[in-house]
C-alpha cells in the first residue's frame, strides 16, 4: 500500500466542510506540498446548517455561515471552476474550463445537491421549484417569505420541518405535505411525534397520504397535488432530500452508487479518498449526509493518505441537531430509534430531557430536548464512542 509524498500535489475537489477540513488537515498533519482547492462556486466557503435556521428567519447575516480558511502560499484556491471528469490512470481531474490539474494524492469532497420532486418524476408543471441547499437558495427564500402570507412545503423530514418552523414563527400559514409523518424515516416514531405535536401546537397544517406528491401549474405558479387536492401558496418550497454530486465521476471506473463506495478508511484507491455527503460506506453501501460525519471523514481520509493502513479506520459516531419550533434537539446514536426510550435525565413533560434507546439491554440512541449537554455525554448516552466532535 503506497502513500502519498510528504511533498506531492493534493487536488482537493469541493469546498465542503469535508473539503475545507481536508485541507487544515493535510497542513496539521505535517503534508508540505502544494495543495489545490477546486471550489465550484464563486461565493467563499460556508456552513449549511445555519442556512434553514439563523440566515433563513434573518436572524443571521448570510456572511455569517462563512467557513475561513486560512491563507497560505502552498494553497491554491480556484473559484467558479467545477471538476467535470477525473482520469484516474492520468491522476488528473479535467475543468469545466478545459484545465487539468494533475494530483498525487485526490480527495473528493463535492458534497451534494438538493433532490427535487422533478427528480423523482413528480413535477408536471414545467416551472422551477425552489429548494434550500446553498447560500443564493437560503438568500432568496429569506427574501421571498419576507412578503408571503403562505407557504407549502413538499417533504416533512428534518429540513421540511425546519423551514416550517421558520416561515410559522413569522406569521406564515405553513402547509407540509408528505408521504408519512414528520421524521418517521429518518428518526423514528417518538421522535416524529414530538415533532409533530409541537409543529401543530404552532399551526402547522400537515397532510400525510402515501400515494406521495406532485406538483402542478396553478395561475402561473407551482402549487402541489397530494391525494385529491391541491394546495396553493405564495411559495411551493421542495424539501425531499439530497443527491450526491457523482455526475463529474462518470467513466472513471470509480462506484459511485448510492455516492462514491470507500473502504474503512475513507479511501477509493490509494491516492483517492472521499469524505462527506458525496460519500458511501459499508455493505450495502450507505450515505449518512451529516455534518459532524463529513468532519470525521475528511480527518480520517488525510489521514489514509498519509499513512496509508497505519492509518486508523474510520469510527461512525452519528450525531445531528435540529432547531424547530420550541424544540432544540441533539441526537446521537444509530437512527431510527424504534420503540419508548428510558428517561435519564429530566422530564419530557416539560420538554426537558436527556432519553436513550436501548437494544437487547445495549444503548444504541440518545436523544437530548432542549439540554445544554456535552457531545462526548450525548455519545456516552448513545453507547458511541465518547470523543469530542468539533
Amino acid at each position: 500500500m503506497t502513500v502519498l509524498p510528504p511533498d506531492g500535489t493534493v487536488v482537493v475537489v469541493g469546498a465542503s466542510i469535508a473539503g475545507i477540513t481536508a485541507v487544515e488537515e493535510l497542513t496539521a498533519r505535517g503534508h508540505t506540498g502544494p495543495i489545490v482547492l477546486v471550489e465550484a462556486e464563486v461565493s467563499a466557503p460556508y456552513a449549511k446548517p445555519p442556512l434553514s435556521k439563523a440566515v433563513l428567519s434573518g436572524a443571521a447575516e448570510p456572511e455569517s455561515a462563512s467557513i475561513p480558511l486560512a491563507e497560505s502560499a502552498r494553497i491554491r484556491r480556484v473559484r467558479g471552476d467545477a471538476a467535470v471528469r477525473l482520469d484516474v490512470a492520468g491522476s488528473t481531474v479535467g475543468l469545466a474550463s478545459g484545465e487539468p490539474l494533475p494530483f498525487d494524492g485526490l480527495v473528493i469532497a463535492t458534497g451534494a445537491r438538493a433532490r427535487t420532486v422533478a427528480d423523482l418524476g413528480g413535477n408536471t408543471s414545467g416551472l422551477e421549484e425552489r429548494v434550500l441547499r446553498t447560500l443564493d437558495d437560503a438568500r432568496r427564500l429569506r427574501d421571498e417569505l419576507r412578503t408571503a402570507s403562505a407557504i407549502v412545503i413538499v417533504g416533512a423530514g428534518v429540513l421540511g420541518m425546519e423551514l416550517a418552523s421558520v416561515a410559522a414563527s413569522m406569521g406564515i400559514a405553513v402547509t407540509v405535505l408528505s408521504n408519512e409523518a414528520p421524521l418517521l424515516s429518518q428518526c423514528g416514531p417518538f421522535v416524529s411525534a414530538l415533532v409533530e405535536r409541537e409543529a401543530r401546537a404552532h399551526g402547522v397544517e400537515l397532510v400525510t397520504d402515501p400515494s406521495g406528491v406532485t406538483l402542478v401549474e396553478r395561475g402561473g405558479r407551482l402549487a402541489a397535488r397530494l391525494g385529491s387536492t391541491v394546495y396553493e401558496g405564495d411559495l411551493v418550497v421542495s424539501a425531499v432530500g439530497d443527491r450526491p454530486n457523482i455526475e463529474w465521476l462518470a467513466g472513471s471506473g470509480l462506484v459511485c452508487l448510492p455516492g462514491v463506495v470507500v473502504d474503512s478508511r475513507c479511501r477509493v484507491t490509494d491516492r483517492i479518498v472521499a469524505a462527506g455527503d458525496v460519500a458511501a460506506f459499508g455493505s450495502p453501501p450507505r450515505r449518512n449526509p451529516h455534518w459532524s460525519n463529513a468532519l470525521d471523514q475528511a480527518r480520517t481520509a488525510v489521514a489514509a493518505l498519509l499513512n496509508g493502513d497505519e492509518a486508523p479506520e474510520y469510527l461512525a459516531r452519528p450525531y445531528f441537531w435540529s432547531d424547530q419550533f420550541s424544540l432544540a434537539l441533539k441526537m446521537g446514536g444509530h437512527t431510527p430509534f424504534l420503540g419508548e426510550p428510558d428517561v435519564l435525565a429530566g422530564s419530557l413533560d416539560d420538554l426537558d430531557a436527556l432519553v436513550q434507546w436501548r437494544r437487547d439491554g445495549v444503548p444504541y440512541g440518545a436523544l437530548a430536548v432542549n439540554r445544554r449537554i456535552a457531545i462526548s455525554k450525548l455519545h456516552l448516552a448513545a453507547g458511541n464512542p465518547t470523543a469530542n466532535i468539533i
